[in-house]
């Protein structure tokens, strides 16, 4: 088993709980974790042997532009996706983190980890 980490993916995406941030948006940052099998590409050196990263790229994108009140909900949608999309995944884990959060006060960011 090995781990593939997709680190800093930035979305502008309208999710929370107030009407506002789903009108004006935010900056939001994920990162993904995922285990799986890489013995198999590490021997071949074959593309098609190996997770396609552009593929759970371009999940995460969906997901992300699906407008959602809780950081919670597109985690655990993104989870959903990747375990049903993809064979010889083991543990993923995925952090969304929202850029200053209209909290009253001076936030760099709030964030939500999941795994399954």
């Amino acid at each position: 088993m090995g781990i593939i980490e997709l680190e800093g993916m930035e979305f502008y995406a309208y999710h929370g709980y107030f009407k506002s941030e789903r009108i004006v948006g935010n900056r939001f940052e994920v990162n993904l974790s995922i285990e799986t099998d890489c013995e198999t590409a590490a021997q071949s050196d074959l593309l098609a042997d190996a997770l396609n990263y552009e593929g759970i790229y371009r999940l995460v994108k969906e997901e992300m532009h699906q407008r959602s009140h809780l950081l919670e909900h597109v985690a655990g949608r993104i989870l959903t996706r990747i375990h049903n999309e993809y064979n010889g995944i083991g543990v993923v884990r995925v952090k969304i983190s929202k850029a200053r959060p209209p909290m009253g006060g001076h936030i760099k960011a709030v964030s939500v980890t999941m795994e399954r």
